[in-house]
């Protein structure tokens, strides 16, 4: 059982861990987006206020049925199999740990065996890596986002693929004790594409040949290194350059909106600047009796003076 959420999940993701049941036949791996020693912490906070007892996860442990593992700071949470581990891949959506690769390793480790459950959140990380879960066969579960405090991840799950079941918080942890005990339809064979997209995860070597598998090259710019960004030919519409950064599309535009401002507050400063440097030079000019010049620089000050009020 793969959990995910951001802001407003923490609680969410105590309150179904408190009311699991101590004998639960599945393993439980969650990512979230906190702070670096939050992590830990949740940890901490889980294996004190439930049954089940709860870590941070460590490479190469094996997975045990009954038992939670949370994604440490600055690592992704994968499954390899029965076991645990950790990557540090380029980051995706500007995350790391990112929920997506958890949701997509539990879908090639698990098949139709895996269960998926999004939380509540802002942007839309979990979304691509939900739907390919269910392209493994997998179970899909988001929390309903009217009960989320954050609604933006769930919703976009909802719009991102066919959703299994949405429940509200309270009802989560008896729909997920009662999914795991469901047997599992037959297996299926993963897509190629989404074992990539682990791998880089988990740090291959990521360039051009590699994505090319899984994308077609586009005129945008990663935010994150400079490279060219490529489209991801599956839906949702996400994008992923050289490097293998990540990033869905609305990731992507929020990343880009920071540019802008950033250039925008570049330009202004520089522009400042050059008026303090070109008002320095136009007295210069007079004191020294260079009359002309000390005319041309005044009449350059009054025209990005004119443009600077446009």
């Amino acid at each position: 059982m793969a959990i995910g959420g951001s802001a407003g999940s923490v609680q969410v993701i105590r309150q179904i861990c408190r009311l699991l049941p101590a004998d639960l036949h599945a393993s439980v791996l969650i990512a979230v987006h906190v702070g670096a020693g939050n992590q830990n912490l949740l940890a901490g906070i889980l294996d004190n206020g439930g049954p089940l007892p709860a870590s941070t996860a460590v490479d190469g442990e094996p997975l045990r049925e009954a038992a939670v593992y949370v994604a440490p700071a600055d690592h992704y949470l994968v499954i390899d199999g029965r076991h645990i581990r950790l990557g540090r891949g380029p980051r995706e959506n500007m995350a790391r740990p990112a929920i997506d690769p958890l949701f997509r390793s539990a879908g090639i480790s698990a098949g139709p065996g895996a269960i998926g459950v999004l939380l509540s959140g802002m942007l839309n990380d979990g979304a691509s890596g939900l739907a390919d879960l269910k392209r493994c066969g997998g179970v899909t579960v988001v929390q309903s986002p009217l009960d989320a405090i954050e609604s933006e991840m769930p919703r976009t799950a909802l719009l991102a693929s066919d959703i299994d079941y949405r429940a509200p918080a309270r009802d989560l942890a008896t729909l997920l004790t009662r999914l795991v005990q469901e047997k599992p339809d037959p297996a299926l064979t993963p897509p190629a594409s989404i074992a990539l997209e682990v791998a880089i995860a988990m740090g291959r070597p990521s360039n051009t040949p590699t994505v090319a598998q899984i994308a077609d090259p586009v005129p945008l710019k990663c935010p994150g290194c400079g490279g060219t960004l490529s489209q991801i030919r599956r839906s949702p519409l996400r994008f992923r350059c050289q490097v293998g950064h990540g990033y869905t599309a609305e990731a992507l535009a929020h990343e880009q909106e920071g540019s802008v401002d950033e250039a925008v507050r570049i330009a202004v400063r520089v522009i400042g600047e050059r008026v303090v440097l070109m008002e320095k030079l136009a007295l210069d000019a007079l004191q020294t009796g260079r009359n002309a010049t000390a005319a041309t620089l005044r009449n350059a000050l009054r025209n990005i003076g004119a443009r600077r009020q446009c």
